[in-house]
C-alpha cells in the first residue's frame, strides 16, 4: 500500500502534483514540490549520516522553519507520513537557531531520489532531516519520511491524559514517558492512545512485559528485528 501511494507522486504521471499539506492555528496551506524547490530560502545541504539511506546524501531543501510562520516555540507539531507514521515534534526544536537544524527535503520529479531498499519507494516526496542532529540529540522517529502533512496540534500530554504518569511517578516511569513519546508514538499507539495507524499497540490486548520471559523483552526493545521481520520493519531499535 505504502509503495502505492508514493507511486502516485512519482515520476511517470502526477509526480509534479505532489502536495505537502502544513495545518497550523494561524491558517492551511498546501505547497507543491515545484513552490518549495524555488523557495527563496531552498538551497543544497549535506547530510554525513542520513538516517534513512544509512549513507550520505544530498538534498535540495528549505528550512522547516521558513514554512511555519507564527508558531513559536512553546508550540507542537506532528509530521504524519503517507503510511500512517505520526511523528511528535516539539515547536522548539524545529524553530531552534542553535544546534541541530531542521530542514524540508524535497523530491525533484526530474531527479528523484534512490530507493529506501530494494522494490521500495524513496523517502520522497518530503522528508524531514537535519544537520548537527548530535547536538540536539535527535532520535531516528523524528526524521519521519514520505510527509504528508504536518499539523498544529495540542501536546501528547493535553491530547492523551490518560498517558501521564501519577503524579508521585519515579524519575524513572517519567523517563520512560519521554522516551516512549520521542521513539515509539509515532509508530505505536499505548491503550489505545495515540495517532499513529502504522504499528500495533503496545499494551492492547497483551503487553510485552506479558508474554516475553528472561532476556527476550530486552532484546524485542533493542533489536525488534532480530525477533520478528515485518515488510514495514525500519527502526533499529530503542538504545
Amino acid at each position: 500500500m505504502r509503495a502505492l501511494l508514493l507511486a502516485l507522486l512519482v515520476p511517470g504521471g502526477t509526480a509534479q502534483a505532489a502536495q505537502l499539506e502544513i495545518h497550523l492555528s494561524c491558517g492551511q496551506r498546501n505547497w507543491s514540490s515545484s513552490e518549495l524547490l524555488s523557495h527563496p530560502q531552498t538551497r543544497d545541504i549535506e547530510i554525513d549520516e542520513d538516517v534513512s539511506y544509512k549513507r550520505p546524501m544530498r538534498y535540495r531543501a528549505v528550512p522547516i522553519s521558513a514554512l511555519l510562520d507564527g508558531l513559536t516555540a512553546g508550540d507542537h507539531l506532528q509530521a504524519v507520513a503517507l503510511d500512517g507514521f505520526a511523528a511528535e515534534l516539539p515547536a522548539a526544536t524545529l524553530l531552534a537557531r542553535e544546534g541541530a537544524k531542521a530542514w524540508l527535503a524535497i523530491e525533484d520529479p526530474q531527479r528523484p531520489w534512490p530507493p529506501l531498499a530494494k522494490d521500495k519507494p524513496s523517502a520522497g516526496p518530503f522528508y524531514l532531516v537535519w544537520t548537527d542532529p548530535a547536538a540536539s540529540q535527535i532520535g531516528p522517529e523524528q526524521w519521519p519520511f514520505q510527509v504528508a502533512r504536518i499539523r498544529q496540534l495540542a501536546t501528547v500530554e493535553q491530547r492523551f491524559p490518560a498517558l501521564l504518569p501519577a503524579v508521585d511517578a519515579s524519575a524513572e516511569i517519567r523517563a520512560g514517558f519521554a522516551a516512549y513519546q520521542k521513539n515509539c508514538m509515532a509508530c505505536h499507539r499505548l491503550n489505545g492512545a495515540g495517532d499513529s495507524e502504522f504499528g500495533p499497540d503496545l499494551n492492547i490486548p497483551h503487553s510485552p512485559t506479558e508474554y516475553f520471559t528472561g532476556d527476550f523483552l530486552r532484546q524485542y526493545i533493542r533489536d525488534p528485528q532480530s525477533l520478528r521481520r515485518w515488510p514495514q520493519g525500519a527502526h533499529a531499535g530503542v538504545q
